[in-house]
């Protein structure tokens, strides 16, 4: 499972002081504060972290996510994400603010938010979907200005919609069932899936599929390009079906009234993973035999390969900037390691890892070409530590942080322009926590206590934390919510395929 404006002069000054990023001398990484953006009583938070880059952060420095509350989910056959009644939460400034549901649902969550400060998400209503017997229906829902918007459902009905993202505009892409049977449905309850667009002048409208039965919207760029990936035909395909699609799937990109097939490298999975606002795509998409996936990037009505340099057979490409740099991962030879990686302008970076580690992701990349993601030893997402590429060098997000930090940091989402970070980590007792990390100046403590040699480093988890994992069981309607590795779906490790 998945908003602010500055007033006048004096807020137009600071955001111009914030929007510079903090200048370091020679050799020297960024240090931070941590904000543990904590919960709303019960043990963990959120940020969205799904199948495709997700802003969970935006050049404001406002975070989305959901938080527990003490409460325990009401509806244990179909708990909303980890058995808590979960509440969608804005937090800007150091303070963090309950979003709240829709009338007389229980739990909600925010999965994106725009540059400007609207929030895509889910929340349950209070009902319980006619055609699966005991599930709480979901809504896509729309916030702004702390006012939370039912989407609704389809116009040709279903009971079940998702909001995925929402650009600067207000317009709300994302998934919604319809009423009928399919034993294939990307939703995961029997019935079809089709790609929507929300604006507040239309309302909910089906994009249709590219020849499929299902469709989902994942991506709007402020242009209103959409993106999102459909069901080709009726085929099966078991590498996809590792991820949990059981058919021949393709990407898509929606403008101008009109569905495109982004096209293939002749395998039977293309899935696309972010889009900018100079309507570039990056992804994955397999060959023929589904033996090899490579990394794309398509522009100007081209997929073109993004060339993993690293000798596997294996890429991702997770996530771009308004640039054209994407980052990801790419496979070393035999594709049982795998390594974080920066494409530009035709060449590659191998990343590395964090000392001693074998298998690295990137996640984000921000325009200054900083880098976020997970290190990890072993391979996958089960043991991992966040870290922060910057001036050509990994390091371990935890040696920038002050030795006493709250939490410790595993998965990195998004770092915004500023070169603020959020994302998950986790506290003394195994539970995930989100938080934002924001860069030092000289003055701050962190950066004095660092040039001191008091700040020691946090190179590894903490004995009371070793082998952990952040506590979310994921709900069964959505188990995309878990980070994409391969392609980049639905995995907590990496499957013996290569996914």
């Amino acid at each position: 499972m998945k908003s602010s404006t500055l007033l006048l002069i004096a807020a137009t000054l600071l955001f111009a002081v914030l929007a510079n990023p903090i200048q370091l001398p020679a050799q020297e990484h960024t240090r931070y504060k941590l904000i543990d953006l904590g919960t709303f009583g019960g043990p963990q938070s959120y940020v969205n972290e799904l199948a495709y880059y997700t802003a969970v952060l935006n050049n404001q420095g406002t975070v989305t996510g959901w938080a527990d509350t003490p409460v325990s989910d009401p509806y244990p056959s179909y708990c909303f994400w980890d058995c808590f009644v979960s509440h969608a939460f804005q937090s800007w400034n150091g303070t963090i603010t309950n979003l709240g549901v829709l009338p007389g649902g229980w739990s909600s969550a925010g999965d994106w938010i725009s540059a400007n400060g609207l929030i895509a998400g889910v929340s349950q209503n209070g009902e319980i979907d006619p055609l699966v017997s005991g599930f709480p229906e979901l809504r896509a829902v729309l916030w702004q200005d702390g006012q939370i918007t039912d989407l609704g459902t389809l116009p040709t009905g279903g009971y079940e919609s998702w909001a995925n993202a929402v650009n600067s505009h207000g317009v709300v892409v994302g998934l919604a069932t319809n009423t009928t049977p399919d034993s294939n449905s990307m939703f995961g309850f029997g019935y079809q899936t089709r790609a929507f667009r929300w604006d507040e002048n239309h309302g909910m409208e089906d994009l249709g599929t590219l020849g499929g039965s299902d469709a989902e919207a994942n991506l709007v760029n402020d242009a209103g390009q959409i993106v999102g990936e459909s069901y080709i035909n009726s085929t099966p395909s078991a590498y996809c079906a590792q991820v949990g699609l059981p058919l021949t799937s393709g990407a898509f990109l929606w403008e101008h009234g009109q569905m495109k097939n982004l096209g293939s490298f002749g395998g039977t999975c293309t899935f696309a993973t972010d889009l900018n606002n100079r309507g570039e795509v990056i992804g994955l998409s397999t060959l023929p035999g589904d033996q090899i996936q490579h990394a794309f990037l398509w522009k100007n009505g081209s997929l073109n390969e993004l060339h993993n340099r690293l000798g596997g057979h294996k890429a991702n490409a997770i996530a771009l900037n308004d640039a054209g740099v994407a980052v990801g991962w790419a496979g070393l030879p035999g594709d049982q390691a795998q390594h974080a990686s920066l494409w530009k302008k035709g060449s590659m970076t191998d990343l590395g890892t964090v000392d001693g580690d074998i298998c690295s992701y990137a996640f984000s990349v921000n325009a200054s070409e900083q880098v976020v993601g997970s290190s990890s030893l072993p391979c996958g997402l089960s043991q991992t530590r966040a870290f922060l590429w910057e001036n050509g060098i990994m390091v371990d997000l935890n040696s920038l942080i002050p030795a006493d930090s709250t939490l410790y940091l595993t998965s990195p989402e998004t770092i915004n322009d500023r070169g603020e970070i959020a994302g998950m980590g986790l506290d003394p007792y195994g539970n995930g926590h989100a938080f934002l990390l924001i860069p030092c100046g000289p003055d701050d403590g962190a950066w004095q206590d660092a040039a001191a040699g008091t700040a020691a480093p946090r190179v590894s988890p903490p004995p009371a934390i070793q082998g952990a994992t952040i506590g979310k069981q994921g709900s069964p309607v959505r188990p995309l919510n878990q980070r994409r590795l391969g392609f980049g779906r639905r995995i907590g490790t990496l499957p013996q395929a290569g996914l």
